[in-house]
């Protein structure tokens, strides 16, 4: 069995969307007659005497990868005439792979999607529309269809989610217990964990190396979105713009411009000597503001025994979080496969399988069907996660906004500034004006 899974770096900074300006390159593609639509099951099935050869790629670390690899194998159990051959990288290299790929017609027949640039791939002809395979070799009816609908651009199925996932902060006990300090609040404005992170590195000051509350999260784009629908504004317009001003985002990055002056986070030279874990990783800074189901990562690179997980900070004299929860990330299907029903078949495999559910526990999010949820040992990490998502239950009161084509393409723009503010090379008001001059124009 010919298995092509390639380990390369996995920089694993809190969002970070560093597709290039490749990304910006992919051009339409014909998708062929496999793209072309239709009633849903009017997809054809997978032919039992075919030898099918299918590659599958993702995103995420060595713990994701023999994941995936453990599902695999299941997959070609179930189905003997089908190799597939994996390939993973870090989000840094993923989407510039991808839209090289794209601009080829050579995307992978199976791989792992991202709100952020469905739209982009799936407005361009790009993917494979897997509305022809429901009900054949596609079943989503365990999927609620709000859910299900996140994957739709237009009236195409292009994503089938995979995991549900909410904000979070995490905090490494140890850490906090070696600082000397009390651990930070579920009940915490966002003022008071500026407090606290002051606090914190004064603490750890001394250690070698010095030890940190946090690193700068206001360099964390879906944090800054996460507290603009807490003050009930809008993100993006229906047309696709952007609906928060320039005064908003200088707001944001003034939460932690004492911070930044006074040495009190985690420095971006320490963080690109760590590459490619990031602070919270490396056990260098005690607390992450991240999707929940960073969890299992986390706990698969510290190596820590315990990590505990609360809510995000909420609003100086406000109760209300806000909270949004929307898929942790999608499977697609390239518009160009020569074996679309497969390639449903093995999206359909991943998604509903129970022991394949068994294998990724929550480490993806927690699982969409119930189907994939039936067989998970909900101990320990998967646990946590779901009882956080149960305690937040009540919080979520939000949609999730609607990610306009060229999101990720703005997503890593913001770490590109936030990066060079964290190196002292622009002021705020630099990153708001260069910023929102490089949306703006990638929205357009």
């Amino acid at each position: 069995m010919t298995r092509m899974t390639t380990h390369r770096s996995r920089r694993l900074l809190p969002f970070v969307a560093t597709a290039t300006a490749a990304a910006l390159a992919l051009t339409a593609c014909s998708g062929g007659s496999s793209n072309e639509g239709g009633e849903p099951g009017s997809g054809g099935t997978v032919d039992p005497d075919e030898q099918i050869t299918l590659t599958m790629y993702w995103w995420g670390n060595d713990d994701r990868a023999d994941r995936y690899n453990q599902a695999i194998e299941l997959f070609e159990e179930e189905y003997p005439n089908i190799d597939v051959q994996s390939n993973f990288s870090s989000w840094d290299d993923y989407w510039p792979a991808r839209a090289t790929e794209a601009a080829g017609s050579s995307l992978p027949d199976v791989f792992q999607m991202d709100l952020a640039y469905l739209t982009q791939y799936g407005d361009r002809g790009q993917l494979l529309d897997l509305t022809p395979y429901l009900g054949g070799e596609l079943d989503a009816t365990g999927i609620a269809d709000e859910l299900l609908d996140s994957g739709r651009v237009g009236e195409g199925l292009y994503g089938v989610p995979q995991g549900t996932n909410t904000l979070a902060m995490f905090s490494n006990p140890a850490i906090i217990d070696e600082l000397g300090i009390e651990a930070p609040g579920d009940d915490m404005s966002w003022s008071d964990y500026v407090e606290w992170m002051a606090e914190a590195a004064d603490a750890g000051a001394d250690h070698d190396p010095a030890l940190y509350g946090s690193y700068d999260f206001t360099g964390v784009f879906w944090l800054f979105i996460q507290y603009m629908v807490q003050q009930g504004n809008e993100v993006f317009t229906e047309e696709g713009d952007l609906a928060f001003s320039e005064e908003d985002v200088l707001g944001w990055l003034e939460l932690t411009a004492g911070l930044r002056e006074a040495g009190q986070v985690h420095p971006a030279e320490r963080a690109a000597q760590l590459d490619p874990l990031d602070g919270f990783s490396a056990e260098e800074v005690a607390t992450s503001g991240t999707w929940d189901n960073f969890l299992a990562m986390y706990y698969a690179d510290t190596g820590a025994d315990q990590l505990d997980i609360f809510p995000v900070p909420t609003l100086d004299g406000s109760e209300e979080r806000g909270l949004f929860q929307k898929p942790a990330m999608l499977l697609s299907a390239s518009g160009t496969s020569d074996h679309p029903e497969a390639a449903a078949a093995l999206i359909n495999f991943i998604t509903n399988d129970p022991e394949v559910g068994a294998i990724f526990g929550t480490s993806r999010g927690v699982p969409v069907t119930e189907a994939a949820r039936s067989e998970m040992d909900t101990d320990g990490t998967d646990e946590q996660v779901i009882a956080f998502e149960e305690e937040m239950a009540d919080e979520i009161t939000q949609p999730v906004p609607t990610l306009p084509e060229g999101f990720g393409t703005i997503e890593a723009a913001w770490l590109r500034f936030a990066e060079s503010l964290g190196y002292g090379e622009i002021t705020e008001e630099e990153f708001v004006e260069q910023w929102f001059a490089e949306a703006n124009s990638a929205l357009s």
